[in-house]
């Protein structure tokens, strides 16, 4: 390793290492693979629709049908294989929120039904969860006072 004497050294040492991203492309394959997953949501909306469901019905079909098929990619591993070409594209929402509960939960099958995957199901999901809930307790509350 050269002979890094400064933080200055250091900061050029890691730039002549680290491979450039490109951010153009990654941004691209994030868009259309997450307007990709929108789209079927939208058709799937639109069918739940022409077979005569009502609004409310679609819309909880659609979001059931997201979370079954991210379930189902997660557990073929084919889902990590879109995160990584896609990124932030395969995070649309409902997908990704999936994909965060069900792969700590395949990863720690072995450790058994309770301390491996009941426990670890929500170790990525789980802090989501409480900020979610705890700012919308917040903006409630002030949108109650004000």
């Amino acid at each position: 390793m050269e002979d890094i004497k400064t933080k200055q050294d250091y900061q050029n040492y890691v730039d002549t290492k680290t491979p450039n991203s490109p951010i153009l492309k990654n941004c691209i394959n994030a868009f259309w693979v997450g307007g990709l997953i929108c789209a079927i949501g939208q058709l799937s909306f639109y069918y739940f629709k022409n077979i005569g469901l009502t609004e409310t019905i679609c819309n909880t079909a659609v979001s059931v049908e997201l979370i079954v098929i991210a379930i189902l990619l997660s557990a073929f591993n084919i889902f990590n294989k879109i995160g990584k070409f896609a990124g932030a594209g395969s995070l649309v929402p409902i997908t990704g929120f999936a994909n965060s509960i069900v792969a700590p939960a395949m990863e720690y099958k072995s450790d058994g039904q309770v301390m491996g995957i009941g426990a670890k199901m929500f170790t990525i999901a789980g802090p989501v969860l409480v900020y979610g809930i705890s700012t919308s307790v917040v903006v409630g509350l002030l949108y109650l006072i004000f």
